[in-house]
């Protein structure tokens, strides 16, 4: 509604006019029951007659009437035509047609020249050269028969005389030697003289160096290992009837009289004993649980 002294709706909007309304009181229509084309469905359409089927006929053709591409024209025969293309090559040729040689000739076996360019070569021929007649040659000089022995422990066995015997000391060299040497330690007066002021190669003297002669390696010991498993010693015996497993033998028993005890007779107030009254005695009590639920059931 306008406001006293105001614009109505309409000219607020903007419009010029109100706009008017498409279907006025129509039905709905949802748009999955409307035709996709209308005017497909209305008035008389245009009728093609159907697609036909290829045959001899001109019917399934625009044309009315066959046409041919060329009209008059003669037959050709393709073989004609090959064959006056061949005879025509033919007269470029000079000459004959070239015919290749035939192939390579195989041999016919091993030592055969069937095939070859030169033919059989002298020098490879398999025939046997003349030789000269054969001589034997003289026979040898006899001699006597050698000696058996291989020279070793047999005497007039080799082909030269047998060599003399010299007596010579196997051993001279040593004995030699040894007079040298007692010799010589007979014309040495003690010990070599030696000076602490000779250059030394360090500035301290070697402290592992050890003139005199060590004394021999000590072979150590090896301890015979035990071959056999080690088993140990029976358990200890458990003491049974007659004490085997203590350490000490069994005392003997000494025999006694067995003497009867008898019970003592109680005379007086003072020597029997004393027993206490009895408590008071217990009664059966509701629990307070039970009374609950009985107070509960109550006042429900």
């Amino acid at each position: 509604m306008p406001v006293e002294g105001g614009k109505t709706d309409m000219e607020r909007v903007g419009l010029f006019s109100e706009m008017e309304y498409i279907s006025v009181g129509d039905k709905y229509i949802s748009p999955y029951n409307r035709a996709f084309n209308e005017d497909a469905t209305k008035n008389r359409q245009m009728l093609p007659g159907g697609s036909k089927l290829m045959s001899g006929l001109q019917a399934g053709y625009f044309d009315p009437q066959f046409t041919r591409i060329f009209e008059g024209e003669g037959y050709i025969n393709m073989n004609q035509v090959r064959r006056q293309n061949m005879m025509e090559q033919a007269k470029k040729n000079i000459t004959k047609a070239f015919i290749p040689s035939s192939g390579g000739k195989k041999p016919s076996g091993l030592g055969s020249y069937y095939g070859t360019i030169g033919g059989p070569v002298p020098f490879f021929s398999a025939q046997v050269k003349p030789k000269d007649k054969y001589e034997p040659p003289g026979k040898n000089l006899y001699t006597s028969p050698g000696k058996k022995g291989t020279g070793y422990g047999y005497a007039n066995v080799t082909i030269g005389k047998q060599l003399p015997h010299s007596a010579d000391f196997y051993d001279e060299w040593k004995a030699s030697y040894k007079k040298y040497r007692e010799e010589h330690h007979r014309l040495m007066k003690g010990t070599p003289f030696r000076l602490n002021l000779y250059p030394r190669d360090y500035f301290d003297v070697n402290p592992y160096f050890f003139e005199k002669t060590l004394p021999p390696i000590k072979k150590e010991v090896k301890k015979e290992l035990l071959s056999g498993a080690f088993k140990p010693s029976s358990p200890g015996k458990k003491p049974g009837g007659m004490k085997a497993g203590t350490f000490d033998a069994y005392p003997a028993h000494s025999v006694e009289p067995t003497v009867v005890k008898f019970k003592k007779e109680i005379t007086g107030k003072s020597d029997k004993v004393f027993h206490p009254p009895n408590g008071p005695k217990s009664r059966p009590v509701e629990s307070i649980v039970a009374l609950n639920v009985k107070s509960g059931q109550v006042h429900g």
